[in-house]
């Protein structure tokens, strides 16, 4: 825990430190001499961290959201539908998962950039989804492979859908895997630098990554700036593990325990 809490203990008395002292001390991680509150205030509205957070807002909720939404529904499918091509189609989710993403960006560039998708926000949130489903899908089908059978079969004796059966059954019982899962993905895109860096390129559209990447300079940089921009860029994932805490080791846990 205090080899964890090193970085993020420097970065906040980098953060409350005025530049003439970080650049006239010796030793970056001893506390402030004055404490300058005001860098947060500067970094909000004077850097735009105000409105990057808010972009990153914009591109992680949609894009969370569509991933649990696609991925249940095919993690309901291959838990519950026997056919030939159950196995395979799971095979395809775990290879999907083990292709790095960097060797997908030439071709990613090339297709939004044909298809109109550059520089949007639907195209962002489309390849996030998109490269969050082999994992979601996965998670999911585990944890819905341990939901007893007769659950879903005494509803299909009486007639109900399997759509109905999938919102009144399974989605209820799933609320703890979800729940783990969307903390997961929430930090995961909310930190994403690769997509947002590659698919925009307009500094109105700039997620809360690439603000942060814009305050290093050629030949200076605001360390204070930064450390407080940081600091403002993780409050998010943060509140989102808080509310969602009592989920999370449950879930996790028990999404994994059999494939």
């Amino acid at each position: 825990i205090v080899l964890w809490l090193i970085p993020i203990i420097i970065a906040v008395f980098t953060s409350a430190k005025s530049m003439d002292e970080i650049m006239g001390s010796r030793i970056m991680w001893s506390p402030p001499r004055t404490w300058v509150f005001s860098n947060y205030i500067k970094a909000w509205k004077n850097v735009g961290m105000a409105h990057y957070v808010m972009n990153s807002f914009i591109v992680t909720i949609p894009s969370m959201v569509g991933a649990l939404l696609i991925s249940s529904l095919g993690a309901f499918a291959l838990a519950f539908y026997n056919f030939k091509a159950n196995r395979p189609i799971l095979i395809i989710f775990i290879a999907g998962m083990l292709i790095p993403f960097q060797m997908l960006m030439i071709p990613v560039y090339r297709f939004s950039d044909a298809t109109g998708l550059i520089n949007t926000y639907p195209g962002v949130i489309l390849f996030h989804i998109a490269f969050q489903l082999g994992f979601c899908t996965f998670f999911l089908r585990n944890f819905m492979k341990q939901i007893p059978f007769s659950l879903i079969e005494a509803p299909r004796i009486d007639g109900a859908g399997d759509f109905f059966i999938y919102r009144k059954i399974v989605l209820p019982l799933s609320v703890s895997s979800m729940a783990a899962l969307a903390v997961l993905e929430f930090t995961w895109i909310w930190n994403d630098l690769l997509w947002s860096l590659i698919l925009l390129q307009q500094d109105r559209l700039k997620t809360v990554t690439l603000g942060l990447a814009n305050m290093q300079g050629e030949f200076i940089t605001n360390y204070n700036m930064v450390a407080a921009g940081s600091i403002i860029a993780a409050i998010p994932p943060l509140i989102v593990f808080l509310l969602f805490q009592r989920y999370f080791i449950s879930g996790l846990t028990v999404g994994a325990e059999k494939a």
